[in-house]
């Protein structure tokens, strides 16, 4: 190949890369679209983690929804700065109760035996498509971490003994990311509650309770028992499983007592106080 042939392709391909520059730039010119600078101020108040908790593609997408509709309540993000988000867009901020994930199953190992083993891919998803779970219960925990994998924030682990997941309420913010990717509905997002106390029912069995019972030493029952002596009627029965509406709890935990399979758990509440010894103290010190 002659030189002049080598110069004459690399002038060609000079004069057509710049051709093709001149029509970009003329291209970008005419379809510019200016954007509010406020879209970026909004996006770096949030935790960009993308979990898509709040419904949305990602935190680029909520910023830009929040700038277009000038509504603070067009989206939520609870790992997000809302006072300066509504400095930023001349609003006013609204308080929302800070939330936490609750995982509502109790089947650890030692609660619910395994019957079967599982050796296949380690998702809860496909594994919920094939067999009931390890230990039996078609409602419970499969233990294989989609959860884990889902939270942005480190917040949720599975925990080795037990083989069910543990939230540390100092890193959870609430995004759901973990309740969505759970295939059985295990993990519920709910309010902290006053000094992060909390009452639920650690179970998602809807079967009956003679079945629940034998795939799990703590399945609630659906007994109604807790209902009845619930002095708010925040506890009804629905499928054989109770639920306790955090709205309407008190956190008085008298369901707690009541309930014959030990289902419902509670949290970060003080250890009771034994009265029995409490006054053998008493009269002791006099």
């Amino acid at each position: 190949m002659s030189t002049t042939t080598i110069f004459y392709a690399a002038l060609t391909v000079g004069i057509i890369g710049l051709i093709a520059a001149v029509i970009l730039y003329f291209v970008s010119k005419v379809f510019y679209v200016e954007e509010d600078p406020r879209i970026d101020e909004v996006q770096e108040c949030l935790p960009n983690a993308n979990c898509g908790g709040c419904g949305f593609a990602g935190c680029r997408a909520m910023a830009e929804a929040i700038v277009t509709t000038n509504d603070l309540n067009v989206a939520y993000c609870p790992g997000s700065d809302l006072e300066k988000i509504a400095d930023i867009m001349n609003l006013s901020a609204v308080a929302h109760e800070p939330q936490v994930s609750v995982v509502c199953c109790n089947g650890s190992c030692q609660n619910a035996p395994s019957t079967t083993f599982y050796d296949s891919a380690l998702t809860c998803a496909f594994a919920n498509t094939l067999f009931a779970g390890e230990k039996a219960c078609p409602f419970g925990c499969l233990g294989c971490g989609d959860c884990v994998g889902a939270c942005q924030f480190d917040a949720i682990k599975i925990n080795p003994e037990t083989h069910l997941p543990e939230v540390n309420e100092d890193l959870c913010v609430g995004c759901k990311a973990c309740a969505t990717a759970c295939p059985r509905g295990v993990i519920e997002i709910r309010d902290k509650g006053k000094n992060g106390r909390r009452v639920y029912v650690a179970c998602n069995n809807k079967e009956k309770g003679a079945v629940a019972k034998k795939h799990c030493s703590v399945a609630c029952i659906g007994c109604s028992k807790c209902a009845r002596v619930c002095p708010f009627e925040a506890i009804t029965i629905e499928n054989n499983l109770a639920y306790i509406d955090y709205k309407k709890c008190k956190a008085c935990r008298k369901c707690v007592a009541e309930c014959p399979s030990g289902a419902i758990l509670t949290a970060n509440f003080p250890p009771k106080k034994d009265v029995v010894a409490e006054k053998q103290e008493v009269k002791a010190e006099a």
